[in-house]
């Protein structure tokens, strides 16, 4: 398990890389956007999107994967068991003295590296995942963030060239995540009542329901986007529903 400090330098980044993870800013597709441009440049099978505020309250959560949905499934597992305050990165940001101005890091670890038996196979071996390379970011208001590629036990180990990849592409994935929680804070300043801890008992599947609601989207409209069937919608929204404890789109639409 190894960390190091990386400062802003001028790496030419390719544009459809720069265009795909920008677009995924404020929306439920964040991972999969920054997943999908990094695998432009370098093999990954998973990425996670984990923003902690200052109180230590976990506030933003995406996550994708290249085949199913099994990184959306490992999420919600580790914002229910609060396996951020496991995580070796996550727990070392915490730790660290607030600084001055934003600090951007490199972490990596094997998955047998994890001393918790349970977070390791919750997070590692239930999924087939080897490793985890992470551009890791500590704010002056104390948030910390952490954006995440894995590799599977099919992959070949992360290299010097994929650390070299990740590194000239840490500012671009960082400031998307600081961009991403800025956005958060604007969508829940505009319903007050509908916060981050209601959303946290929702799945995350369960959430990119509501947040396609929430952006006026029908139903019909978030079946396509996600993927899924019309009628799955109507489920997931019936158990986002019943989960926040209200009945009606006219009560989501008003933060009741």
């Amino acid at each position: 398990m190894k960390r190091w400090r990386i400062t802003p330098a001028d790496h030419p980044l390719r544009s459809d890389v720069v265009s795909e993870v920008l677009e995924g800013v404020g929306t439920v597709h964040l991972a999969a956007n920054c997943l999908g441009a990094m695998q432009r440049v370098l093999p990954a099978t998973f990425c996670t999107v984990f923003a902690v505020g200052a109180s230590g309250r976990l506030e933003t959560v995406s996550a994708a994967s290249s085949y199913g949905h099994a990184a959306e499934r490992t999420a919600e597992r580790y914002v229910d068991q609060r396996f951020d305050r496991l995580d070796p990165h996550m727990r070392w940001l915490s730790a660290r003295t607030r600084p001055l101005r934003a600090q951007i890091w490199m972490g990596h670890h094997r998955g047998d590296e994890l001393a918790d038996a349970g977070y390791r196979a919750a997070c590692y071996g239930d999924v087939g995942i080897r490793e985890r390379l992470s551009v890791l970011q500590l704010l002056p208001t104390g948030q910390r963030a952490a954006v995440n590629f894995y590799r599977s036990l099919a992959q070949p180990e992360f290299d010097v060239t994929d650390f070299a990849q990740v590194e000239a592409h840490a500012w671009l994935l960082a400031g998307a995540a600081t961009a991403h929680g800025r956005s958060a804070v604007v969508a829940r300043a505009a319903a007050p009542t509908l916060q981050t801890p209601r959303l946290l008992a929702l799945s995350l599947r369960e959430r990119e329901v509501i947040d396609h609601l929430l952006a006026g989207r029908t139903a019909k409209e978030a079946a396509r986007l996600i993927g899924i069937e019309t009628t799955t919608v109507r489920t997931h929204q019936y158990r986002a529903f019943r989960r926040l404890g209200i009945r009606t789109m006219k009560e989501l639409l008003r933060g009741v």
